[in-house]
């Protein structure tokens, strides 16, 4: 159902069962699939594609222009995978002809005033807190957990299944499976939490964490570890994706665990 009090150009493609409340604006070259609520005074704007079942809520922006001042008016997209719920207030601009496109998986929750810029490549199952800001080109891997505040420089890669405490800035690469905090952030564990609800036994997370000992805890340089790893842990598919991360890092990891003099105080 389509309220009168909304416009939608004639060259949209809406599901015949999208709801979409009054007071939004939807542009031209917009799609949008089945079983999606779309919120008052939302604007979806040209190059959005939106899956089946998602929700968003009033006040947010998708696709809109990338604030990138290369950008010169490039045929680009969004694209939003199914069961995704936007929250309120939240902007996701198109890509720029570096991916030509920004995109964000299925069953993922955007929560109230984010922002993802252009040519973010967002995984599954992601939760992003209240005003988590992603700039530009940034990949994101499936099960992240962004908490409130939490701010991402261009370029930067998370990997899957980590955690990042509120309030982060981050500046490095993050590694699959950790927790991050602190500033500058580092390394605080494995998100062994988040692993054993997703069904990781406790053999497959005391591996990674063995991974994690050597590569942030026991003080050898990033070279020297992978090559500890790679010669002292058993083959899986966790050590590989692991190792294949910190080769390919383009920004550098996240720095290691650092004891602070406070927590040497009785």
């Amino acid at each position: 159902m389509i309220h009168p009090l909304t416009y939608v150009h004639p060259d949209a493609k809406i599901a015949p069962n999208v709801r979409i409340d009054p007071f939004t604006t939807i542009h031209k070259n917009v799609e949008i699939g089945e079983g999606t609520w779309i919120g008052s005074n939302v604007t979806i704007m040209e190059g959005a594609r939106i899956g089946k079942n998602c929700q968003i809520f009033p006040s947010s922006v998708i696709s809109a222009i990338p604030q990138d001042l290369k950008y010169k008016g490039e045929d680009t997209v969004t694209i939003i995978g199914d069961n995704t719920t936007i929250r309120e207030c939240v902007t996701i601009n198109r890509g720029t002809t570096d991916r030509n496109e920004t995109r964000i998986g299925n069953n993922c929750l955007i929560m109230a005033y984010s922002h993802i810029a252009h040519d973010c490549q967002v995984g599954n199952y992601c939760v992003f807190s209240n005003n988590t800001t992603l700039a530009g080109h940034i990949i994101v891997g499936d099960y992240v957990v962004l908490a409130g505040l939490t701010a991402v420089q261009q370029f930067v890669r998370i990997g899957s299944h980590s955690f990042v405490t509120g309030g982060s800035l981050v500046r490095k690469d993050i590694p699959p499976y950790v927790k991050a905090a602190r500033e500058p952030l580092s390394y605080v564990g494995v998100n062994s939490v988040g692993l054993k609800r997703r069904g990781y036994s406790t053999e497959k997370i005391n591996q990674i964490l063995d991974i994690y000992r050597i590569l942030f805890v026991r003080g050898y340089n990033v070279s020297k570890a992978l090559s500890i790893i790679e010669t002292d842990i058993p083959v899986s598919d966790e050590r590989d994706e692991i190792l294949s991360f910190v080769r390919e890092t383009g920004k550098g990891i996240m720095k290691g665990y650092t004891r602070r003099h406070t927590e040497d105080m009785p």
